[in-house]
């Protein structure tokens, strides 16, 4: 399932830059992940990598889009392709 930042966002700005799909941007109040890029790094890393970083604990998975390990690679295969 994709990945959602909650409200105890604190906007230090260091999921961002970690994620390797651009599924994280600043939103009016908080950071948001738009859940069409996120594969939970699927396909790049064993862990999400904005989870690793966040030092507040605020990344969570989204309860409202739910996907399998083999949803995220297909996702992770349609968003690296170049055809």
């Amino acid at each position: 399932m994709a990945l959602m930042i909650t409200d105890e966002c604190i906007n230090c700005d260091v999921c961002e830059p970690e994620c390797p799909n651009e599924a994280i941007s600043q939103g009016d109040e908080i950071y948001e992940i738009d859940p069409i890029r996120c594969t939970q790094c699927v396909g790049h890393f064993d862990t999400p990598q904005c989870i690793e970083v966040c030092p507040v604990d605020c990344i969570i998975p989204d309860p409202s889009h739910t996907e399998t390990e083999e949803q995220l690679q297909a996702k992770y295969e349609r968003l690296t392709s170049t055809a």
